[in-house]
């Protein structure tokens, strides 16, 4: 009996173990589905919902869309975003951008002879902003594209005596063009419901955007916020759906006998290519440059004399408490929001059962994407504001304003987590499971080591975009936790654009400062963590 039941007595503690963290895995799902219910759905519907009703909260169906399409001055936004957008080159929201672009080309601008009498107010303005401020994401996008050619069709295409355009056009777009048009649709969605320089450098000339803030902040009219929430959502779901249906296409057309291409070497075209990265650079130096400038001088353009008066801070509601503000939400939502979001994937992905839970968190997790800060940021508002709600006393404080920066940017941050542990052998699971090893002490002790090149990516992404996000928080600080970037905003309302310059440049300094010691700290850590990859 004894030697039988050893082996017995071992499975069932096995199992005992394995059932536990089954039932571990299956709360935590239940958890995050409960989660994104409370933080992003129900709002979502509040908002939605608040569109069919009047100011009284009577139902009337849809006749705040019909008086919004039948007034002109309103329904001339719906052009006017998709006017701006068709005029965008292939080339995230950034004040800075439009500060210097008023320096550069406004009424007293260095360089405004060279808009032939045209005003950089208005779309102009919008366009030459978005494709600075959209310019990193859509590089990145390309980049990533174009480095998935297959080198296979170079030599076949040069085998063939292809010539270099012909070769360009045969062979380099068709294998970008999920990336080029992944690129195009991000690019769409940015500058749509981008609400930062269209508010700084757009004028009288009206947007999606500027709509909901007019009506809401400006108006206190929750109702057309809410119909133009709807109209604003509607074209960047579309977006969103058709970019997730492109990227499936093109997971399909990687084969595992594809080489990479190496470029070969050719003076002309790489000192051509060079010139024009060049070009890129002084460009981008030159409004980072000018924005700087125009924080340090007295009085533009009367009086250059350099001085620090312009980080003083003394308008009304502004001061040095707002950058500190930013630094604060940056660093919480950075390391709740890693720990949190890391959490959803790892179930996601190792959990052995509920299927369907899990695709319903996946799918929830993707959602974020196509929803407009300005969107999300009203939809929490109203949620937050309802009577009926006991956490009404959460507005205005840094925890909502962590929570919903952290449910904005959740996606991206999520597919990068995801997108790590798929790379681990399920065999570690396995291993760990008939080695009686919990699944907690499992993921602390080998899966987040072996992910932590990812951990600190989604950690630094978190703090970077929560600096500079303007539309994701416009409607939900509170005067003790304004941040940095709607301050910026608001100087530049009262005409202060040195001390919104010098406050944008702060955002600047801080990200480059973080970033810099976020590649040290990370190469400390993964040659200590990682040990095992050198050998």
């Amino acid at each position: 009996m004894n030697r039988g039941g050893a082996p017995v007595v071992g499975l069932a503690i096995g199992r005992q173990r394995l059932d536990r963290d089954e039932w571990l895995m299956r709360c935590l799902l239940w958890g995050f589905v409960a989660a994104f219910l409370f933080i992003l759905i129900v709002p979502l519907y509040m908002l939605t919902s608040r569109s069919f009703h009047d100011a009284s909260d009577a139902f009337i169906g849809f006749k705040n869309y019909h008086h919004y399409f039948t007034t002109p001055a309103l329904f001339q936004s719906v052009g006017n975003s998709f006017f701006v957008m068709a005029f965008i080159p292939l080339l995230s929201p950034s004040v800075v951008k439009a500060i210097a672009l008023v320096y550069w080309f406004g009424n007293q601008g260095v360089l405004k002879e060279l808009l032939f009498g045209h005003s950089i107010y208005g779309p102009i303005g919008i366009i030459f902003g978005s494709v600075f401020w959209t310019f990193p994401h859509v590089m990145l996008i390309i980049m990533t594209a174009l480095a998935l050619a297959d080198g296979r069709l170079y030599e076949a295409a040069a085998s063939l005596k292809a010539g270099r355009v012909k070769t360009f056009i045969t062979v380099t777009l068709p294998g970008a063009r999920y990336g080029l048009i992944s690129a195009a649709i991000v690019a769409f969605i940015l500058v749509l419901t981008d609400f930062g320089v269209p508010k700084i450098i757009g004028g009288n000339y009206n947007v999606l955007a500027t709509d909901i803030y007019k009506e809401v902040v400006g108006q206190q009219n929750f109702e057309m916020g809410a119909v133009v929430s709807v109209l604003l959502l509607i074209p960047a779901v579309i977006a969103f759906a058709i970019d997730r249906v492109l990227t499936r296409k093109q997971h399909s057309s990687l084969t595992a006998r594809s080489v990479p291409y190496v470029p070969k070497k050719s003076p002309i075209m790489d000192y051509a290519m060079f010139a024009f990265c060049l070009t890129i650079t002084v460009f981008t130096l030159a409004v980072l440059g000018m924005a700087q400038f125009a924080a340090l001088v007295k009085f533009w353009p009367y009086n250059l004399e350099l001085t620090f008066d312009n980080y003083v801070f003394d308008a009304a509601g502004v001061g040095w408490e707002n950058f500190y503000n930013s630094l604060k939400a940056a660093t919480l939502v950075s390391i709740f929001g890693t720990a949190i979001i890391f959490v959803g994937a790892y179930v996601v992905e190792k959990s052995r059962r509920d299927r369907g839970i899990r695709q319903v968190v996946q799918l929830m997790a993707l959602m974020p994407m196509a929803i407009p800060g300005l969107v999300l940021g009203l939809s929490h508002l109203m949620f937050i504001n309802h009577p009926d709600n006991p956490l009404g006393f959460l507005y205005g404080g840094m925890t909502i304003i962590v929570v919903s920066t952290i449910i904005h940017f959740y996606t991206v941050t999520h597919l990068t987590a995801t997108a790590s542990l798929k790379q681990l052998d399920s065999a570690f699971e396995s291993v760990s499971a008939s080695m009686k090893i919990s699944a907690i002490r499992m993921f602390f002790r080998v899966t987040v080591p072996l992910c932590l090149p990812a951990i600190l990516d989604i950690a630094i992404y978190l703090f970077l975009a929560t600096m500079t996000t303007v539309s994701g928080v416009i409607f939900i600080y509170g005067p003790d936790t304004k941040v940095a970037s709607i301050a910026a905003i608001h100087m530049d309302e009262l005409g202060e654009q040195a001390s919104a310059a010098a406050m944008a440049m702060l955002i600047v300094y801080a990200c480059v400062v973080v970033r810099l010691l976020h590649l040290l700290v990370s190469r400390v850590i993964l040659k200590h963590v990682q040990q095992w990859r050198m050998r």
